[in-house]
């Protein structure tokens, strides 16, 4: 009989959907309706998540361009340097019945693709991270068009995540979650910042992931820090470490989850602090439920905060939107008046920081339900006390 799983092959027993599941053929037609109703003549998309989300093609970003053209009315196609044409075709795009036609080193490929639109001197929405170089080759190409940004169409579709999607992101929060489960293997007093990292980075590519999105380990006055860089400070006795990490998976979909750990003993005015901010970030993914809005569900935590006098300690908002993208819509922060839907993906991370002293963040992904809410990261949220 073979070995049962270890916790560093547990990710075998949940294989992913298969990439058409999550990258489906009726997604640009979806997204062509609602270029339409947005009243735009044709997007524009270049390699990132937005080209990922519609075709399941993770481009590289390259000098040459890669476009997909995406018209109102009309079939899209995916325009890739020759040189790229093989590994388009061998992605999900080559499955989904669009046009893959490489150019040339020769061609000029902003020329070609004018050419090919229905209008040339529409609306035309712009992948908003398309590089500047080839938004303004567009201008060029395209100079009596209006450039808009793809977003206004693409992340009203993308921050409702399907039922692929989800499962996507669980898989994601359970890798995740599997490194905190491990953090006693490499976390102790004596090490520095960048050990401890170097060992997290590794972790999060055995446990199922692609790439490392980002490590943080914040010990001491540096847990002060909420986007603290990992350094040479050793760890000491006593201190408390913020550590929030994330990376991406092979499917495409993200993860991100933050814990307090304790070396040994800590103050009682931090253990008070912990337990605020515990209060709050349980309140707060409690309160997620279909209706609710992204500025209610922030100030929920904010208030348990600011009641505790830890108000102006409170420097951020609440959390982001998770889903091919570590930050994406929707925002959870004051001002925000988006009632949460079903398929929504964010985080739920308050933290409170006190200069020059410490600082704690709880963080974990929340996605909107029918009827609630459902928290991805399962370990536990309590100050971990390390030896």
């Amino acid at each position: 009989m073979p070995d049962a799983p270890t916790p560093h092959d547990a990710h075998l027993r949940h294989p992913a959907e298969p990439l058409a599941a999550l990258y489906p053929a009726d997604r640009l037609r979806t997204a062509g309706q609602a270029t339409a109703r947005a009243g735009l003549d044709a997007l524009l998309i270049s390699p990132g998540a937005d080209l990922r989300y519609l075709t399941g093609y993770d481009a590289k970003p390259l000098e040459r361009l890669t476009c997909l053209v995406l018209p109102a009315d009309g079939s899209p196609f995916l325009l890739v340097p020759a040189l790229e044409e093989p590994a388009a075709r061998a992605s999900p795009a080559g499955d989904l019945g669009i046009e893959i036609t490489g150019w040339n080193e020769t061609d000029d490929p902003y020329a070609l693709v004018a050419a090919r639109l229905p209008s040339r001197t529409g609306r035309l929405g712009v992948d908003n991270h398309m590089w500047a170089e080839k938004t303004i080759a567009f201008r060029t190409a395209l100079p009596g068009a209006r450039q808009e940004l793809a977003g206004s169409v693409l992340n009203e579709l993308r921050m409702r995540k399907t039922p692929q999607e989800a499962a996507a992101l669980r898989r994601a929060g359970a890798a995740i979650d599997r490194v905190h489960a491990r953090m006693g293997e490499w976390l102790r007093a004596g090490r520095t910042e960048r050990e401890v990292g170097r060992d997290i980075a590794d972790a999060i590519i055995a446990e199922g992931h692609a790439r490392v999105d980002f490590v943080i380990v914040g010990s001491g006055p540096h847990s002060a820090s909420p986007h603290h860089e990992l350094s040479d400070r050793t760890i000491r006795p006593g201190d408390p470490v913020v550590v929030d990490i994330g990376g991406t998976t092979p499917d495409g979909y993200c993860s991100d989850s933050t814990r307090v750990y304790a070396m040994g003993e800590l103050p009682a005015d931090f253990r008070r602090l912990h337990e605020v901010l515990l209060r709050a970030q349980c309140a707060q993914t409690d309160a997620v439920r279909p209706g609710i809005t992204a500025e209610r569900l922030d100030s929920i935590g904010r208030d348990i905060i600011s009641d505790a006098g830890y108000g102006p300690n409170f420097i951020h908002r609440t959390g982001h939107g998770i889903g091919l993208e570590s930050h994406e819509e929707p925002y959870i922060v004051a001002g925000n008046r988006l009632p949460l839907e079903p398929g929504m993906a964010f985080s739920v991370e308050p933290g409170i920081y006190l200069p020059g002293r410490y600082g704690a963040r709880i963080e974990d992904i929340v996605i909107c339900t029918e009827d609630g809410g459902e928290r991805l990261n399962r370990t536990a949220r309590d100050l971990v006390v390390l030896p």
